[in-house]
């Protein structure tokens, strides 16, 4: 193998399901990489990789650990980029304050994170934190726009073995419930600046000019947002639904998205635990509050914190059993909707209620109707029309049903709403200002204490990149393609006009419809009803959502998308399809050891990143591996080798096993490169002819717990011994 100093492919290392799958099938795509001579490294973008790498004068020598985030934040700004980007974790507030503990209690003197910082040196290490949660990887590792799909092979599948899905009736009482007013859609305003821009935010009180934010600077032609939601508002329409929702007997829920949207919808499900449970607060706030308590950090952490007082223990029995009854993340365990805010996760959250027929699990271990409560209007009308949809046609088809692309603004940080550092709590009321160098007010709001403010942006040269790509990817398909854009939305309004002139100078402006997104969500299940096809050209926040919500309804999953991300600079981004980390996997690993989690999405990244490599490298063998690669992937599907959920059957590993037989079977069967054919046939063989002792090996792994030494921070020799564990499979593989 040829040492070269950037490996040809970075295969990111990450988090939870993602990151054991990786421990079992990296070394796999490693050994039939090195065949035709190709690299394949690694970089930890982890939540525990970056802890340790923002701590550095905290860690001795030995402990200390490469900034891998930043090193791959440069290597995509470059024609040289080729990564492999799995699921990381976007972490929350409970989930760092749980890797900081983890990673404290095995020896590593990082400080706590500081909820209330008072000292100069508590504010520089909540700052450190702060960089850390959130959605802090994709902005870094998205310098380009998003162009993801079901693969052919993966769409075909699910049409030849349609999954079950629930059935919807007129009559069903779920239903989407958004604010009339005082959100952030309602608030918004937006501009295009004409020229590069230095900006400031500030808020004017009766006690004078704070500065919330310095040093914001703006390229030419950028959109540069602000907008706010209204805390009054909020609580008022909270209370109301809940009262609303136990009228109707139906199960309550929230729906945000409190790992990305890192600042603003922690507050908002905050309000939510703080409204559900009203009588408590106003009787004992003041005992709850020295005790801890955040409704910011949920349910659960608030009862963990006052289990040990009887009264306020029974006043929140009470008040629960006055409340309509709580859609349960995990009705066996007790655990609500309102538990913990990194489970609330609204692009996965409602496809699977939507899927279900609109039922929800309640604390009777039961489905129900629920009322689904999106506060923002900005894209709560995308699922409430689903629903709508549904209730009056019927569920979808998968059988039949067509398929919604998407091409999604993202590159530059483009509309990072909520999850970058210009998203605040006032602290009191006064007017919100966003200040130009020269002294010009770009927006301003008037707000109250406890209001939420925030601004995002999105330069002008990803807002052309993105129509491009929509253009190139509406005449390689030939597919209805819609702009989800909403005029009477601020934001939506300044995009339409860049926009319309790039499609009229195309001459492609006829083969482009713009629509609201209530709209386009109609006109898209209509489509796809019809077994035709469409592609959905989108902003940020929305292309997160919608390539959830249509996979899932499509494939039953939305970790099987083809997530190919064009780099601005000539560098390429793979992305596994969309899913998360899924720590509901790694609890079954860890108490079953039965990893369910499906690799079929990496296995989809890979090919497309080989074949990617050929084109820039002119590489024929990455060619080959690639369309072997896809070969391999036919096969998983052909013959149902994707993981099983159930303890006992066959799981990510086994699937890994028949991922690497497909793939040396493929590559000993082509006749263009007569080495690799030679090179791969005797692995073949060897696969196929020890396929009983190999996965009776893996068999025999079930069953039992397993310990990989750390959830955040696992470690790396028992992580091995639990994810390889067929020293038969080893010895062929390697």
């Amino acid at each position: 193998m040829v040492n070269k100093t950037i490996p040809d492919i970075i295969y990111t290392k990450v988090d939870e399901a993602p990151e054991l799958a990786s421990a079992s099938l990296l070394p796999i795509i490693q050994r039939f990489a090195a065949a035709a001579d190709i690299t394949v490294g690694t970089k930890d973008i982890s939540l525990a990789g970056r802890i340790l790498a923002t701590f550095p004068d905290k860690l001795s020598a030995d402990q200390r650990v490469s900034d891998d985030l930043a090193e791959l934040g440069d290597l995509v700004k470059t024609p040289e980029a080729n990564v492999i980007k799995l699921p990381n974790i976007s972490a929350s507030v409970p989930q760092l304050l749980a890797a900081v503990k983890e990673l404290q209690d095995q020896g590593y003197a990082i400080p706590d994170y500081p909820a209330e910082p008072a000292t100069d040196a508590e504010k520089e290490v909540r700052a450190r934190y702060d960089a850390i949660k959130g959605s802090a990887v994709n902005p870094v590792l998205r310098e380009g726009n998003s162009d993801r799909r079901a693969a052919a092979a993966v769409k075909s599948f699910a049409q030849k073995n349609p999954h079950r899905m629930g059935e919807w009736t007129a009559n069903s009482k779920t239903r989407v419930a958004a604010m009339d007013g005082g959100d952030f859609f309602a608030n918004e305003k937006s501009a295009t600046l004409g020229k590069e821009a230095k900006a400031k935010i500030v808020l004017e009180t009766a006690d004078g000019e704070t500065t919330l934010k310095d040093g914001l600077s703006y390229p030419a032609g950028t959109v540069v947002d602000a907008t706010f939601m209204s805390a009054a508002a909020l609580d008022a329409f909270l209370a109301e639904e809940i009262e609303k929702t136990k009228a109707e007997g139906v199960l309550f829920s929230m729906h945000l998205k409190a790992t990305m949207m890192k600042v603003s919808d922690p507050i908002i499900f905050g309000h939510a635990v703080k409204q559900f449970l009203a009588p408590v607060f106003e009787k004992y706030g003041d005992e709850m509050d020295a005790l801890g308590v955040s409704p910011n950090s949920g349910l659960g952490d608030l009862l963990e914190r006052v289990k040990g007082n009887a009264d306020i223990m029974a006043a929140i029995d009470a008040t629960m059993a006055a409340r309509p009854p709580m859609y349960m993340v995990d009705s066996d365990r007790g655990i609500t909707n309102l538990h913990v805010p990194s489970d609330v996760i609204v692009d996965a959250s409602m496809p699977a209620l939507i899927r279900a027929g609109g039922k929800g699990w309640g604390p009777d271990n039961k489905e129900h109707d629920a009322v689904c409560v999106i506060p923002d209007n900005s894209y709560a009308p995308v699922y409430d029309e689903a629903i709508k949809f549904f209730k009056a046609n019927g569920k979808l088809n998968p059988a039949t049903a067509g398929t919604v692309q998407n091409i999604g603004l993202m590159a530059q940080k483009a509309e990072e709403y909520g999850s970058h550092p210009t998203t605040f709590e006032i602290p009191a009321t006064g007017t919100v200002k966003m200040v130009l160098a020269d002294g010009t007010v770009l927006h301003q709001h008037s707000v109250e204490a406890g209001d939420i403010w925030r601004s995002a942006s999105a330069r002008k040269a990803p807002i052309e990149d993105w129509v491009n790509l929509a253009i190139a990817r509406q005449k390689a398909t030939g597919y209805r393609s819609i702009f989800w854009l909403d005029a009477a939305r601020a934001h939506d309004a300044e995009l339409i006009a860049m926009i319309k002139p790039i499609l009229e100078a195309k001459g492609v402006a006829d083969k482009f419809e713009i629509m609201t997104p209530r709209d386009a969500t109609r006109a898209s299940l209509e489509t796809i009803t019809k077994g035709e096809n469409t592609i959905a050209i989108t902003g940020n926040v929305l292309r997160d959502y919608l390539t959830d919500l249509f996979p899932i309804l499509e494939l039953a999953t939305s970790a099987k998308m083809l997530s190919i991300v064009k780099l601005m600079n000539g560098g390429g981004l793979f992305e596994t399809g969309a899913g998360g980390s899924a720590p509901k996997h790694v609890q079954q690993l860890l108490g079953e050891n039965h990893l369910r989690w499906d690799s079929l999405g990496e296995f989809c990244a890979l090919g497309e990143s080989f074949k990617f490599l050929a084109e820039t490298k002119d590489n024929a063998r990455a060619r080959l591996l690639g369309e072997t690669v896809e070969t391999a992937t036919q096969g998983i599907l052909d013959n149902d080798r994707s993981p099983s959920r159930k303890v006992g059957e066959p799981d990510n590993r086994d699937s890994h096993y028949w991922f690497a037989r497909y793939w040396a079977e493929a590559l000993a069967a082509q006749s263009e490169d007569a080495a690799l054919a030679d090179e791969f046939a005797p692995v073949a063989k060897a696969l196929a002819e020890n396929e009983a002792k190999i996965t009776s090996e893996l068999a025999e792994a079930q069953g039992k717990a397993a310990d990989i030494g750390g959830y955040y921070h696992a470690d790396p020799a028992k992580l091995v011994a639990v994810m390889r564990p067929s020293a038969t499979l080893n010895g062929i593989i390697g």
